[in-house]
C-alpha cells in the first residue's frame, strides 16, 4: 500500500481488505474478527447471541437453542418471498418458535419470541456489532461452486451489509457485477445469508451502495448510491466511507430506519430514489416488492393461450382433419 496525495493506494485487494477490517474497530464494530466463517457457523453464532440477549425465565432461561429450533428460525427466514418481507422480518423485532429442549422445564412444548433486534438500542442495550472477513458461500446451484465474500457486518448476528471489495485503479463497476453474480448463483437466495440488506461495492477511489434487489434482473445502476456530504459532494476516499456511512450508529440506522420497504405504490421507489439534498432528506436504501407472474408462469400462459387458439390439439386430431390422403 502506498499513500499518494492522501489517497491510500493498494496494490492488492487483500491489502485493501485487511485495512477495511482493521478501520472498522475504530468506528463501532468488535475487534473480534469471524474468519472465513461457513454459514453452519454463522448458524451457530447467531444462536449463541439469541441465547445471551433472550434469557428470560420466560423465553430461553439458562436452556439453549437447539439445532431444530435454529431451524424453526432459519426455516422463517426462508419464508421471506421478497427483500421487502425480510426487512420486515427483521424490523419485526422479534421471531416466534416452539421450544423443543427438554431441558427448559419451564418452557417445553410452549411458544417463545425470542428478540432478534431494535432499531432503538444503537450502540446499548443487547446490540452486538460483528465483522466476517471472506465468508464462505455455498452457491444453491449445483454448479455454481463454493465462493467467498469480501466482508459481511453482522448487527446482532444477523448479516445485514455485504461489502464487496476491488483494489485501486480497478472500475467500481467490478465489484457491483462480483454482487450480481453471487445472486445469480443463488448465494442470497436462502438461509442466512437471505438476511442481507444493503451491498455495498468498493474501491479504495469510489463506493456504491445500494439496497438488496432479491433478483439478479432488478439490479439497475440509477438505484446504486454515492454517499455524499451535507453539500452535496460525492465523498471517495474509502476510510470517511467507514466513518461516516459503515460506523456505529450510522450502520445501524441504515438497517433500522433508513430503508423503506413499501409494496403498494409503485412509483414511490424512484421518488424517493431521486430525492436529493438540501431540500428533501436522502434515502438510503429502498426495497420495493413486486407482486407479478414469474418467467416460468408467463410462458405456461402463452403457450396454453396458442394451444388454445390451434383448431386441433394433438396428434390424432391432426389427422382427422379434413386435410387427409388415402394411399393405395
Amino acid at each position: 500500500m502506498d499513500n499518494i496525495n492522501d489517497i491510500q493506494y493498494f496494490v492488492k485487494e487483500s491489502q485493501f481488505e485487511q485495512a477495511l477490517v482493521d478501520l472498522l474497530p475504530h468506528h463501532g464494530w468488535e475487534k473480534e474478527v469471524l474468519v472465513q466463517p461457513t454459514e453452519e457457523d454463522l448458524i451457530q453464532n447467531w444462536a449463541k447471541i439469541l441465547f445471551d440477549n433472550n434469557r428470560d425465565i420466560n423465553k430461553l432461561g439458562n436452556c439453549p437453542l437447539t439445532a431444530s429450533e435454529m431451524r424453526q428460525i432459519i426455516d422463517q427466514v426462508n419464508l421471506c418471498d421478497s427483500p421487502y418481507a425480510m426487512n420486515m422480518f427483521i424490523n419485526g423485532g422479534q421471531v416466534c418458535i416452539k421450544r423443543d429442549n427438554p431441558a427448559d422445564t419451564n418452557n417445553y412444548g410452549k411458544e417463545v419470541y425470542l428478540k432478534i433486534f431494535d432499531a432503538r438500542e444503537i450502540s446499548a442495550g443487547q446490540s452486538r456489532y460483528q465483522i466476517a472477513r471472506q465468508p464462505r458461500f455455498k452457491a444453491s446451484h449445483p454448479l455454481g461452486g463454493d465462493r467467498r465474500g469480501d466482508v459481511m457486518l453482522l448487527i446482532n448476528g444477523m448479516p445485514v451489509i455485504h461489502i464487496e471489495l476491488k483494489r485501486s485503479k480497478v472500475d467500481v463497476s467490478q465489484a457491483t457485477f462480483q454482487i450480481k453474480r453471487y445472486t445469480h448463483e443463488g448465494v442470497f437466495s436462502n438461509g442466512i445469508f437471505k438476511m442481507v440488506q444493503i451491498f455495498v461495492a468498493m474501491t479504495p477511489e469510489e463506493t456504491l451502495y445500494f439496497a438488496n434487489p432479491g433478483k439478479e434482473e432488478n439490479f439497475k445502476p440509477e438505484f446504486y448510491f454515492h454517499w455524499e456530504d451535507f453539500n452535496n459532494t460525492v465523498i471517495r476516499d474509502w476510510r470517511r466511507i467507514v466513518s461516516d456511512l459503515l460506523s456505529i450508529p450510522m450502520a445501524h440506522q441504515l438497517i433500522g430506519y433508513y430503508t423503506i420497504a413499501h409494496c403498494q405504490d409503485n412509483t414511490l421507489q424512484l421518488k424517493l430514489a431521486l430525492m436529493e439534498g438540501p431540500d428533501f432528506p436522502i434515502a438510503l436504501g429502498v426495497i420495493r416488492d413486486v407482486d407479478a407472474p414469474t418467467y416460468n408462469d408467463a410462458v405456461t400462459e402463452q403457450i396454453e393461450e396458442i394451444k388454445g387458439k390451434k383448431k386441433y390439439h394433438n396428434f390424432q386430431e391432426l389427422l382427422m382433419t379434413n386435410d387427409t390422403w388415402e394411399v393405395k
